[in-house]
């Protein structure tokens, strides 16, 4: 196996690490955060709806949805990292092609769109994995009539109505949001990694303190969903609207924007805000710092 497979295969399998911690840390956040952007009239806040959760379905209830994320997200966070290296290779090659004088030393613009390269392969995965996620973090009981049992039975029935159209509902939004959300996510994080290697005059992560990796990657979750939010608030919602086009809420993101303002103003976009913004921070200082902790037991 050559040296530049090895290496993508370390940073695939880091990156599924990563993942898997999201899932496990996150996941009850993004049940509430869910619960809020599409269920507006059943909770009152963030607060409410967590009693109403564990009153109606115990604390087994934030982790509905679970098991695709946590086998999807795993395989979506190795793609994100995957990607980020290699589009952060193909950079250092045309710096080292124009003579740059540190090839490695990336501008802020290549650490965006390596970023964005990540998101976009991310979302091949992450457009059907949310959409299921969020169909079942929505259903109050998974017994009720016409509930989906799982994320098996959600493919089988959806893919079988509707094909791939009905397992990708909302890819363009979720497009929209992956490439300018993770360009700004790995911005953030490898722009403060580059700062404190240099204020270290060191040329290894390795030496940056585990402790810097979190808060740089609880950094870069604040970011990304200070400035994405109300993007990813309509991807719930047209994710979630109906499938059948007479009995949709919202005939597309444009109808979409323009009835939520007219029903709940501009913080319609922001429901669920605190819960996600709470999520951030530990939830992608975690991933950072597992990826990177497992990238060093593999070197």
């Amino acid at each position: 196996m050559a040296k530049g497979d090895n290496q993508a295969l370390k940073e695939s399998f880091a990156g599924c690490v990563g993942g898997i911690v999201q899932v496990m840390t996150g996941q009850p956040f993004d049940t509430v955060k869910v619960r809020l952007q599409t269920q507006p009239d059943q909770y009152s806040s963030m607060v409410d709806c967590v009693k109403k959760t564990l009153k109606n379905e115990g604390f087994k209830g934030f982790y509905k949805g679970a098991l695709t994320p946590l086998i999807g997200i795993g395989a979506c966070v190795s793609i994100q990292f995957s990607a980020l290296e290699s589009a952060k290779r193909y950079f250092i090659a045309q710096n080292a092609s124009r003579n740059q004088h540190n090839p490695t030393d990336l501008s802020y613009a290549q650490l965006f769109l390596s970023g964005s390269a990540s998101g976009v392969a991310n979302s091949v995965l992450s457009g059907p994995i949310e959409h299921v996620r969020s169909r079942l973090q929505i259903q109050a009981r998974s017994g009720a009539a016409g509930a989906y049992a799982g994320p098996i039975d959600f493919f089988k029935r959806v893919y079988g109505k509707y094909g791939l159209a009905g397992i990708y509902k909302g890819q363009g939004i979720t497009l929209v949001r992956e490439f300018g959300g993770y360009g700004i996510y790995f911005l953030t994080y490898e722009a403060l990694m580059k700062r404190q290697m240099k204020i270290q005059k060191t040329q290894n992560r390795g030496d940056v303190a585990g402790w810097m990796q979190c808060l740089f990657g609880a950094c870069s979750g604040y970011t990304l969903w200070t400035v994405m939010y109300p993007i990813d608030a309509i991807k719930s919602k047209i994710q979630t609207d109906s499938f059948e086009v007479a009995d949709r809420k919202y005939k597309g993101v444009a109808d979409c924007v323009k009835k939520v303002l007219a029903a709940e103003g501009v913080m319609g976009f922001y429901r669920g805000f605190v819960t996600c913004m709470l999520r951030a921070g530990p939830v992608n200082g975690f991933t950072f710092m597992a990826y990177e902790a497992t990238m060093r037991v593999l070197a």
